[in-house]
């Protein structure tokens, strides 16, 4: 279990997963959040847990003494109330830490049955009296991702200040988001799904034509067409803050949420470590511009739409994307699955179902319980011979800095 910072900052990881709860404990994540099957705002990712996952989710969370946080935060109407109920009922008799909701009347059935809540930014929270209202029913509240540093400072000042404190008697804990993908709409509440495809993204359905490129046309003269050049102007670059970390955590904030339950194990594993190296050197007194900078290039090897520093910094209009998808500098290539451990003398065997390995090639392995793990192909032995390179449809067998479980996947990275 990973000592305590002295200061109490802690970094929320998503995890759509297993792979990527196993990622988010290994990247030195202090809570995870994710959710189940349906009400939640990543319905539609094929990454969700099912409710009968809920008992292991805690149990491991519990053992690497981490907490976890159920999603339960999309628009509800009444047909949804009894799904609702037996959720909050399921995620209390589990033991998982806290649901993250928006609903009143989600979180009125949770408090009654005293399940610990989170007010999610679906709320869209920018000022104290707000802050004031939901006291009354959670401990955890996350700012408005609209808002800039001197108005976060505001509000947590003023929570200082006034010594606003939640159902649990402590003191309201004030959360941001740190890291990661930015819808146009404000907060995430978007209806442009839902009128094109009749997919409303506040049902955790978005069907994200935001991020394509579009043209404009002149209604009463149609000859007349404009295509918007170079900028997908309604797809925001993503969210980054480790290069003024200690700008932020200077305001008063005390959890920093990194967006993700959608991206592979691999990105939640780098992101949460590279902000947890930053929060360690804000306080150790070594963070400097020149390591910002360099974990900003770690970063940019995950997914990423670019980056900028959305409001924070006191922009008041957003930084768009100028190309589609990813602009990581690395990407994955799948390779095959591990076969076998051999645990006295750690080595892995795994079979090549595509591509083909090469002596030096990087590697990533991911696994439900191994999570990350990432290592060069040193040595690479086919039928007991060291040899340069594994085809396809070959076994072998590589040294492997930790254990390995069978039906674990096998990546190459290369550059992008």
């Amino acid at each position: 279990m990973r000592a305590p910072l002295r200061k109490d900052i802690e970094i929320m990881a998503p995890a759509g997963g297993f792979e990527s709860l196993m990622a988010a404990i290994q990247g030195g994540a202090d809570s995870i959040y994710f959710g189940v099957e349906q009400l939640n705002m990543r319905a539609r990712a094929t990454m969700n847990f099912k409710l009968d996952d809920l008992e292991k989710v805690a149990g491991i969370c519990q053992e690497h003494g981490i907490r976890s946080y159920l999603t339960l935060n999309t628009i509800v109407y009444d047909h949804d109330m009894s799904i609702v109920k037996h959720v909050c009922n399921r995620v209390k008799e589990a033991g998982i830490t806290a649901i993250i909701a928006s609903d009143q009347a989600v979180i009125s059935y949770a408090q009654s049955i005293g399940v610990e809540i989170h007010i999610s930014t679906q709320v869209n929270i920018t000022n104290v009296e707000t802050i004031r209202f939901y006291a009354h029913f959670a401990d955890v509240m996350v700012l408005s991702r609209e808002l800039s540093l001197m108005q976060m400072k505001h509000i947590c000042d003023a929570v200082e200040k006034e010594d606003i404190k939640g159902p649990s008697g402590k003191r309201v804990q004030i959360e941001v988001f740190a890291h990661g993908a930015l819808c146009m709409a404000v907060s995430g509440k978007c209806y442009m799904s839902l009128h094109t495809y009749n997919s409303s993204a506040n049902r955790g359905a978005c069907n994200q034509n935001c991020r394509r490129k579009y043209t404009v046309k002149d209604v009463e003269d149609p000859s007349i067409e404009f295509e918007i050049d170079n900028e997908y102007i309604m797809s925001p670059k993503d969210l980054c803050t480790v290069n003024f970390l200690d700008q932020l955590l200077d305001t008063g904030v005390q959890v920093l949420k990194i967006e993700g339950r959608g991206k592979g194990p691999e990105y939640v594993k780098k992101v949460v470590g590279v902000y947890r190296k930053a929060v360690d050197a804000i306080y150790d007194g070594t963070y400097s511009a020149e390591k910002a900078e360099e974990w900003m290039d770690d970063l940019r090897t995950v997914y990423n739409r670019d980056f900028w520093g959305g409001y924070y910094l006191g922009q008041e209009m957003g930084e768009w994307a100028d190309q589609p998808g990813s602009q990581a500098t690395q990407k994955k290539v799948y390779l095959g699955l591990a076969k076998h451990y051999f645990t006295k003398i750690g080595v892995a065997e795994f079979k090549v179902e595509a591509q083909k390995l090469k002596k030096g090639d990087k590697l990533l392995i991911t696994g439900v319980t191994t999570g990350v793990m990432e290592l060069d192909a040193e040595e690479i032995h086919v039928d007991g011979q060291s040899v340069e390179e594994a085809k396809k449809g070959e076994n072998f067998s590589i040294k492997v800095p930790d254990r390995v479980r069978p039906s674990d996947k096998l990546y190459k990275i290369v550059e992008a």
